[in-house]
């Protein structure tokens, strides 16, 4: 049986569990390219100035899901995909059942859980600054955003992974986990 060309890493992971971390780890040990479900979305606030913060995002993908099908993102991403000419890709945000509908399809898609506890990950959250509002976030207002649409079915979709990396330590254990995967997967 022969390898798939390129491995395509789904990470299916909750607010802040580290799925970039991973993405910006491949792209510079492996000269992967990381391809975002929330870059088209997150384009749109931009040119439209609307404030980049998780209720809006979670807004837009259902209104552009409801208008255009819930496998909508899917569908971009996987021509996306096939073409990269790179050999590792990453998806680091993985959310819902209908973005993985036509990544399935694709010879070496891997679903990957990436795991971590909630007040790791709402601590991660405040020192990136990803979001608008990520530095001012309190603990409630992390709690509020875990109830999002988009945030509610992660746990459900991690349960489909295939792979699971703890993301609970530090960075140099997180990368040998990384590591042991690509190995696996060549």
């Amino acid at each position: 049986m022969t390898k798939p060309k390129k491995i395509i890493l789904g990470l299916a992971g909750e607010i802040a569990a580290g799925k970039d971390t991973i993405a910006d780890y491949l792209i510079k040990k492996h000269h992967g390219e990381k391809i975002s479900f929330s870059q088209p979305i997150r384009d749109i606030m931009k040119r439209m100035q609307i404030p980049v913060n998780r209720v809006n995002f979670s807004r837009l993908g259902n209104d552009l899901r409801r208008a255009f099908g819930k496998d909508i993102l899917s569908k971009v991403i996987a021509q996306d995909i096939l073409k990269s000419r790179a050999k590792i890709i990453t998806l680091p945000n993985i959310r819902l059942e209908e973005d993985i509908i036509h990544l399935k399809k694709i010879p070496g898609f891997y679903l990957v859980a990436v795991e971590a506890d909630a007040p790791t990950r709402f601590e991660r959250l405040r020192q990136r600054g990803q979001n608008d509002d990520d530095k001012s976030k309190t603990w409630p207002e992390f709690q509020r955003d875990a109830k999002l649409y988009t945030e509610r079915h992660i746990k459900g979709l991690i349960g489909k992974a295939k792979y699971r990396l703890d993301n609970n330590g530090t960075f140099k254990e997180l990368y040998k986990q990384v590591e042991e995967l690509i190995k696996k997967l060549k």
